[in-house]
């Protein structure tokens, strides 16, 4: 009789040598053999000085490149996890040139002698490995995957082990049963642009998911400001009312808070955490801006550092030769591509367009990079059997703020997206649990020629001309720029008048008062400003407290606690959502003294973004406030129309609930804020406390 653990492991055995397990692995060395081979061969061709030898000696070299490489990567894998953050990152750029070098000094036939000439011819090697890899896969993410998926079994077979398994197996760990939830947001994508793209085919995957049923799609309204910060503030925590925009002027610190800049983003989720975040039970959070009370986060701006030594997928993404070698070298191919895709735009003479160089050059390739790290990251926590992980990717976000969110470059960006949802898809089979996938978006984007190309003079000059003779200030770069561009603005002493811009929507604060003013205090220190705005062609909408917030337009007013209008309503162009949004905002902290709205074109729904950016959004107008949600079609829509962020984080954590993955109900949270909000009214009076409640 045989004995279990014998049966076991002799189907262990028959799957390890399945015919079809020995065809793709014996295809893989092939592949391998022969890129090196070329590579080789390409190499020695180009360095100068190098004696001719014949095809077996190269063919050596290939058996020594891939010896030295066994031994070697093993170690540098583990250097790159010891590291962490930016160790990994340092050594995973010379990894592989490591390893080529070693092989190059250890060839018998000694055709390159002397560092800088191994060093170079090793380098050059790496990068030709890249590109060849890269025209092998066909532009696909085949080879990724497979890594990817070495990865998950690597963790899947480690956590078995320290959970009292075997030592050494050789059966694939088989997919776990328990559910979890994968949220992955699309920076900046609009709901029309989304649908528009699914129709043209060019979208395979949600394109599948949606045709066959599996998946719905819905838009929802983001509301005022439609922002990265204020959505993922609504999506994560359910607070959005403490964003008035991507950056703001707080005057009792007097200091500008951007939202981007780690040591602002930490001041700030304070403010929004009460401990009921989307991600309090166990989540992670990946590249967002916010944590959502994640007990893991990893590039998120509010916890601002590199994923350590326990991120064993950032470790695997530096040493790996198809991870951030290969990430590298295509995105100096994408800076050569955005130069010509600038170049084309300039000789066609596109309207409207703005300037494609400087630090944009460098925004290119590091998203792609940073998307590659993420559905890493990624990988590694579905192998872990994190019960829930929200994504944020900016590629397409970053790519349409300066090409326009329906030119052509801009969807090629959405289409690399759309192939990232399936390489997440390719990977759930390796998962240790059974994820289902919803995306979904922030905010959409407007296009239009900026508010400086319209009317030759900018938000701040116009502002200044009606301020004389005070002085006027404000940040020279778009708002999601500036963390890195301009840290020490604004410079003390602090102008009297200080314009704070986020797309096409404006703050303005009138520093020298330490609260918000109303119209009749503004009216008395600047007569012209509120009038000259209003009256200005590139301005749609003023806001200020008269009584209560009132809209004003060139030629009429709304006031919006009671909806009365006076003249022309200069609600009209902004959708039927504008004076709730405007209501809601004048809620925010941190409020400007004005709030502007540039105009928007009835016709085309072009916006004036009072930054150079001909993709914008943060204001109202066009779609920059229509977003998108994609989810399982069977789960249903509870939370209405959707209108907020904060609605999103209620369905998203009904859903949670659903699969069992939050630890207490939306009613049992609540019942909790209730008592902890009771004991806050008990406590001592000139005490200062936190409050425990939201303000969605």
């Amino acid at each position: 009789m045989r004995l279990p653990g014998v049966r076991s492991r002799r189907a262990e055995l028959r799957a390890l040598f399945a015919w079809p397990r020995v065809i793709d692995r014996a295809r893989a060395v092939f592949r391998s053999a022969l890129t090196t081979f070329v590579v080789l061969t390409f190499t020695l061709w180009l360095m100068p000085g190098v004696r001719s030898t014949d095809v077996i000696d190269t063919l050596g070299l290939v058996l020594l490149v891939a010896a030295t490489g066994a031994v070697l990567r093993p170690l540098l894998l583990a250097g790159v996890v010891a590291l962490g953050g930016w160790g990994a990152m340092l050594l995973g750029v010379t990894a592989q040139v490591i390893v080529m070098v070693v092989a190059l000094e250890l060839d018998p036939s000694k055709r390159l002698s002397g560092w800088p000439t191994v060093g170079v011819a090793a380098l050059l090697a790496v990068i030709c490995a890249a590109i060849l890899d890269w025209m092998a896969d066909s532009g696909t993410e085949d080879t990724f995957v497979k890594e990817a998926r070495r990865l998950m079994r690597g963790i899947r077979r480690r956590q078995a082990r320290q959970s009292g398994g075997r030592l050494l197996t050789l059966r694939r760990p088989p997919q776990g049963t328990e559910p979890g939830l994968l949220m992955v947001q699309l920076d900046g994508v609009s709901e029309p642009v989304l649908r528009w793209a699914v129709r043209a085919g060019n979208l395979p995957t949600i394109g599948r998911w949606l045709r066959t049923g599996t998946h719905a799609m819905r838009g929802w309204h983001t509301g005022l400001p439609s922002t990265t910060p204020a959505a993922q503030a609504g999506i994560l925590h359910g607070a959005s009312r403490q964003i008035p925009g991507f950056r703001w002027y707080e005057k009792p610190a007097g200091r500008l808070m951007v939202s981007n800049r780690p040591r602002d983003a930490a001041m700030i989720e304070p403010r929004l955490s009460d401990g009921r975040g989307l991600l309090r039970d166990g989540g992670v959070s990946i590249g967002n801006a916010f944590s959502g009370d994640a007990s893991i986060n990893l590039l998120t701006v509010s916890h601002a550092a590199l994923p350590g030594r326990s991120a064993r997928g950032w470790a695997a993404f530096m040493a790996s030769p198809f991870g951030f070698t290969r990430a590298l070298v295509l995105g100096v191919g994408e800076v050569f591509t955005e130069l010509h895709q600038a170049r084309l735009q300039r000789r066609r003479n596109l309207q409207p367009r703005v300037s494609r160089s400087g630090a944009f050059l460098a925004l290119r390739p590091a998203s792609m990079l940073l998307r590659d790290v993420n559905v890493s990251l990624i990988a590694e926590q579905m192998a872990r059997g994190a019960p829930a992980v929200y994504c944020d990717l900016v590629d397409y976000d970053e790519v349409a703020h300066h090409a326009g969110p329906a030119r052509p470059e801009s969807m090629r960006q959405l289409e690399s997206l759309d192939r990232m949802l399936g390489v997440i898809e390719r990977l759930a089979p390796e998962a240790a649990r059974q994820y289902r996938i919803v995306v979904l978006s922030d905010h959409g984007q407007s296009q239009g020629a900026t508010f400086r190309q319209r009317h030759g003079e900018t938000l701040k000059q116009a502002v200044e001309r009606f301020s004389a003779p005070d002085s006027t200030d404000a940040p020279s770069t778009p708002a999601e720029a500036e963390a890195t561009a301009e840290p020490g603005f604004p410079p003390s002493p602090v102008a009297p008048l200080l314009v704070v811009s986020s797309g096409n929507l404006a703050l303005i604060y009138l520093t020298r008062f330490p609260q918000r003013l109303d119209r009749a205090a503004i009216d008395r220190e600047y007569p012209q400003l509120i009038t000259g705005l209003a009256g200005h062609p590139g301005v749609g909408l003023v806001i200020v407290d008269d009584g209560g917030p009132v809209a004003i337009g060139a030629t009429g007013n709304h006031r919006l606690v009671d909806g009365t209008v006076q003249g022309v309503d200069p609600l009209l162009p902004y959708g039927p959502h504008a004076r709730a949004d405007l209501l809601r905002h004048q809620e925010a902290a941190h409020i400007g003294d004005l709030v502007l709205i540039s105009s928007v074109d009835p016709v085309t729904d072009e916006v004036a973004a009072f930054e150079e950016l001909v993709g914008s959004h943060g204001g109202l107008g066009g779609w920059q406030t229509d977003a998108m949600l994609v989810h399982p079609a069977e789960w249903q829509i509870t939370q209405g129309d959707l209108t907020g962020p904060d609605a999103v984080h209620r369905q998203l954590v009904e859903w949670l609930a659903a699969l069992g993955l939050r630890t207490q109900t939306a009613a049992q949270d609540e019942v909790a804020a209730g008592e902890r909000l009771e004991l806050a009214d008990l406590a001592p009076h000139g005490v200062e406390q936190l409050s425990p409640s939201r303000d969605g």
